[in-house]
């Protein structure tokens, strides 16, 4: 029977082409070690000691370099809206003056510019109120406060 003898080696080649192709995929790392984009970091200085935060859209936190830590998923919320809010004037690169009477500055940066303001500005801006609270709850998961 010639049909059949010649459909074996057809089959047997198609199981070796797909299992050699499972072999490499896996081999080579497919979806693993994918590292999640930054959403945006934050410098705060005055006031004491200065703190440095950056947050993962993968849901962690980096405090003064330490290691990341996981934060919960109703702040990852937060730090994704706050990205999409912070955009406009981190495109424009805000540099809003320190007033007397302000006691922190903030640095934040995106991925598409760097924008900073004191902390008197967030009387008249509630995304920046936003961000400075972020920051105050993100700082209580930082280890020793900081």
């Amino acid at each position: 029977m010639p049909g059949r003898g010649g459909s074996a080696p057809r089959t047997r080649g198609l199981a070796v082409a797909t299992i050699s192709v499972a072999t490499v995929a896996a081999l080579s790392g497919c979806g693993l070690a994918v590292q999640s984009a930054d959403l945006f970091g934050v410098m705060r200085s005055g006031g004491g000691k200065p703190l440095t935060l950056v947050v993962n859209d993968g849901g962690t936190l980096r405090c003064n370099g330490a290691p990341a830590k996981p934060i919960p998923d109703r702040l990852l919320v937060v730090a994704r809206s706050l990205t999409g809010q912070l955009d406009p004037d981190a495109r424009k690169h805000l540099d809003l003056p320190s007033p007397a009477g302000s006691v922190y500055r903030y640095k934040v940066s995106l991925p598409k510019g760097t924008f900073s303001f004191p902390d008197t500005s967030a009387a008249h801006r509630p995304e920046l109120a936003k961000l400075e609270q972020f920051v105050l709850e993100a700082k209580s998961r930082c280890a020793g406060g900081g």
